[in-house]
């Protein structure tokens, strides 16, 4: 049987851009029908979104999975709840510390389908940018851009 490669559902852009990813990590979430259903037509985004840990427990707070067009009002989701993360205990607790000591915070940076149908996301720790590192990723990226148009000619 062929495995099927990683289907994204959203990135958050604007992490990359606000924030100095360390380190990756890749979870579970919990979720009701009707937000697999809305997730596997697209209807989700990540923006303002971050992760929390409370209590022992990892959740996703401000993430929005708009509600499902083709269900009944009563039995649907509300689209900004927050969503219990899957992690191991040690993962928690890792990730607590690195917090806490180091003044970091928890970014989701992806929301995908595993190979498996699994949703899961993957969250970064994440150190914010200043606005004079933003500026400077941004001109690097136009003369990165720039050397790749005269690389090819169309300057």
């Amino acid at each position: 049987m062929e495995s099927q490669r990683n289907t994204v559902i959203t990135t958050n852009k604007k992490a990359y851009h606000d924030y100095h990813i360390i380190e990756k990590f890749e979870a579970g979430i919990e979720l009701t029908g009707t937000e697999v259903k809305s997730l596997r037509a697209g209807h989700a985004h990540l923006k303002d979104s971050y992760a929390r840990i409370q209590n022992g427990e990892a959740f996703l707070l401000k993430a929005h999975i708009s509600q499902y067009k083709y269900s009944s009002g009563y039995d649907n989701h509300d689209p900004e709840r927050d969503r219990r993360l899957l992690l191991h205990k040690k993962e928690i607790i890792r990730l607590k510390k690195s917090i806490e000591t180091k003044g970091l915070t928890l970014i989701p940076l992806q929301l995908y389908f595993n190979d498996r149908g699994k949703v899961k996301v993957e969250i970064g720790i994440a150190k914010g940018k200043r606005q004079y590192d933003k500026r400077a990723a941004i001109t690097e990226k136009d003369i990165k851009r720039e050397i790749e148009r005269t690389r090819k000619g169309q300057y």
